[in-house]
């Protein structure tokens, strides 16, 4: 059944209006009339056209995918692959922040040390969460669960799914940029195994404090780079008009990420995006975060640190 609350993408015109009729026979089916040979041939010609949509995405689309606001959040990732999930707050130096949530629960069984960015799914909860971007108190926080994970031999989990740290005038008062530099040299500096995921947006030092990792896994349609493209629009062209220019010559899609070294593995998604079936898709991200971790189970802190140091080395000479 398609589900009425969802909410389409420019692109996905076809579709919807493909759904949008199938929704039309589906009443008039309940109704009583026979209609249902014409229901299965649209719907084959729905899957159809999803699947030949999203086998051939722009970086453009990608990243209109990636910023959907039904895509799997921070929260659900937590509740459907962290059991016993206790958060912490505060930086200890100056106060909370609810854009990066963090703290300490167990992965099948075992204790592990989660934090990442939180979107928020409404109104309220997104002005709660700051829309994910977090200020300098929120990578401080980083910093204090990560030396927490190493004094106690806890391995570490990210997610990153942010359209960038804060750029607010008080974030930089505070120092935003140290704080992004000190999170990315405690995620360099860690002595137990450390695995990252980009489960939609990585945007910016706001996102690569936190994904310094051992292992850097990314969702099929995620993106990651060091600007937003309509950031970088508005740099090149002194136009932000031309985001989507932008995306498709910055190089941010997971395949591209793959090509370069950044990453180390894409996580497929479901067929239409992580949004429309997000718990098969954090079912997917929990079997390659249990794998990510298994490979590194073993190593001692000099070998965890001297692996992530010639994985972040090696970045770009695949290519040279």
């Amino acid at each position: 059944m398609s589900d009425p609350m969802r909410s389409y993408l420019d692109f996905e015109k076809p579709v919807a209006e493909l759904d949008s009729k199938l929704d039309e026979l589906r009443t008039l089916a309940a109704a009583g009339t026979d209609i249902g040979e014409e229901i299965s041939r649209i719907e084959v010609k729905a899957a159809q056209s999803l699947a030949e949509l999203y086998a051939n995405l722009t970086p453009w689309q990608k990243t209109l995918v990636a910023r959907h606001p039904q895509r799997p959040h921070f929260s659900d990732f937590i509740r459907g692959l962290i059991t016993d999930f206790t958060p912490l707050a505060g930086d200890r130096k100056f106060g909370e922040d609810e854009a990066l949530v963090g703290g300490f629960g167990r992965f099948r069984g075992e204790s592990v040390c989660v934090m990442g960015q939180e979107k928020g799914d409404s109104t309220e909860s997104r002005i709660k969460h700051n829309f994910g971007m977090a200020r300098p108190e929120g990578y401080r926080k980083a910093v204090r669960l990560m030396e927490m994970a190493e004094r106690f031999g806890i391995p570490v989990l990210t997610l990153a799914d942010s359209a960038g740290a804060y750029p607010g005038i008080g974030a930089e008062e505070r120092g935003q940029a140290e704080a992004i530099a000190r999170s990315t040299d405690a995620c360099l500096s860690l002595g137990v195994p450390n695995v990252a995921i980009i489960t939609g947006e990585g945007m910016s030092g706001g996102a690569i404090a936190i994904t310094t990792a051992n292992r850097v896994l990314m969702l099929e349609h995620a993106i990651y780079s060091v600007i937003s493209p309509e950031a970088a629009s508005s740099i090149l062209w002194r136009d932000g008009t031309k985001a989507q220019e932008a995306a498709n010559s910055m190089k941010i899609t997971a395949q591209d990420m793959l090509r370069f070294g950044v990453i180390d593995v894409i996580l497929k998604e479901p067929v239409g995006g992580a949004h429309r079936d997000p718990a098969a898709m954090i079912a997917t991200t929990g079997e390659a975060v249990a794998h990510a971790f298994k490979e590194l189970a073993g190593l001692d802190a000099d070998a965890i640190r001297k692996q992530r140091r010639a994985k972040f080395l090696e970045i770009g000479r695949k290519l040279s």
